[in-house]
């Protein structure tokens, strides 16, 4: 056993950074926001019904699983997956988004008695000056239909998350006389929403800081969500923006997948909290739900996409792979998931690959080699080296095979 101490090998300039009264919760949009994606595919139920497990096994407390007003296939999906959450007793509570009309939450009466069992409304309304002139809407209009679909789901012991649309380009006034109907009504959860990528950190820690204050300052019981899009590449970091600032839940899609660019990639957000210290979800399966959704969906996982891309623990680079196989032959793990990289592998049920191309070393050709039962001599280390200096690209097994025979 390697006798390696670790503690003081990485000076971490990212401690103490998040703290937090209370533990951070997940609710993961993929079977609903993601699939509003123009480039996806819609899976069948049985692939969706797998995602709520690997949910389940992933430690995500709740799921929203769809539209009922997209019509009866999104609503017969619907009563199967809150049934199956029921029956097999998972742990990810169901929510479902529908319009501030109570047409849309209608059906989920039914779908609640059906299955024994809650199902929260993700009630949602258009909140910026941009979307209410689009729509010729007027306030007191805006907060008549809300009342009205809040006073239905108190009727019928529905909880509510009350969602208002583009909320982080909506005005004080508006976000205030919105969430204050919400609170009176009934709804026990807010959703703060950036629905059109629009926000930076500093913009979340500022609005949140604003709801607190100026909405829900003596009402502690109610909580606060964040649901963040991608369309300036900020997704991530304002979702952790969002945590850092306590909101309560924060929502994402598996890959990021969703409409335009996207929505808060929930993998990358569960990864970097895990690594912050945050959450202690085990999450050595995660890469296994990345790609079955890529699979379940059509959508391709980039190369370079962080953790689960094909690239992201592989180096064909002489300096790194030497690092990398030195810790490797020392049989110390913490290291080689380390040396050169910010994300341990092993946390994630992965490992390090040392691959062969035109910027490879000797080491890389030793290890490859005895990695798959080659017998290492001189003349064959030097052939395959030779071989990687005039390629273009990294070698694929079967060519370096090739040249050993």
């Amino acid at each position: 056993m390697p006798d390696t101490n670790h503690d003081d090998l990485i000076h971490d300039w990212n401690r103490d950074r998040i703290v937090r009264e209370r533990a951070i919760q997940f609710d993961d949009e993929t079977l609903r926001d993601g699939l509003q994606s123009p480039s996806v595919n819609t899976p069948p139920i049985e692939d969706k019904i797998r995602c709520l497990h690997f949910m389940e096994a992933l430690g995500i407390q709740s799921a929203n699983v769809g539209l009922p007003g997209a019509g009866t296939r999104s609503r017969d999906d619907i009563a199967i997956l809150v049934g199956e959450i029921a029956r097999e007793k998972l742990h990810v509570a169901p929510n479902v988004a529908c319009r501030t009309v109570v047409a849309d939450i209608e059906p989920v009466v039914e779908i609640t008695q059906k299955a024994g069992m809650p199902v929260e409304v993700s009630m949602f309304i258009g909140s910026s000056e941009i979307r209410r002139t689009i729509e010729n809407w007027s306030l007191d209009g805006m907060l008549k239909t809300c009342e009205e679909s809040l006073a239905f789901c108190a009727r019928n012991q529905l909880p509510v998350m009350f969602v208002t649309e583009d909320t982080t380009r909506a005005r004080p006034d508006t976000i205030r006389a919105l969430y204050g109907a919400a609170v009176n009504g009934g709804a026990r959860r807010i959703c703060l929403c950036d629905t059109a990528g629009h926000v930076t950190p500093n913009g979340v820690h500022n609005l949140v800081s604003f709801v607190r204050r100026e909405i829900l300052a003596g009402q502690p019981d109610v909580r606060i969500d964040w649901h963040g899009h991608n369309d300036r590449g900020l997704g991530l970091i304002n979702t952790l923006a969002a945590v850092e600032a306590g909101v309560d839940r924060v929502h994402g899609t598996i890959l990021g997948i969703g409409e335009r660019c996207g929505n808060a990639p929930l993998d990358q957000v569960l990864v970097n909290l895990k690594l912050l210290g945050v959450i202690p979800n085990v999450l050595r399966r995660l890469p296994e739900y990345c790609q079955f959704v890529s699979s379940a969906c059509g959508v391709p996982i980039p190369m370079n996409y962080p953790v689960v891309g094909k690239d992201a623990f592989e180096t064909a680079t002489g300096v790194h792979a030497a690092a990398v196989v030195k810790a490797l032959r020392r049989g110390d793990s913490w290291l080689a998931n380390r040396v050169y990289s910010g994300v341990p592998a092993d946390e994630f049920g992965l490992e390090q690959v040392i691959t062969i191309g035109p910027m490879s070393g000797r080491s890389n050709v030793v290890y490859w080699l005895e990695k798959h039962g080659v017998r290492v001599t001189d003349v064959v280390v030097e052939q395959v080296l030779a071989a990687a200096k005039k390629s273009s690209r990294v070698l694929r097994d079967e060519e370096i095979l090739d040249l050993v025979r």
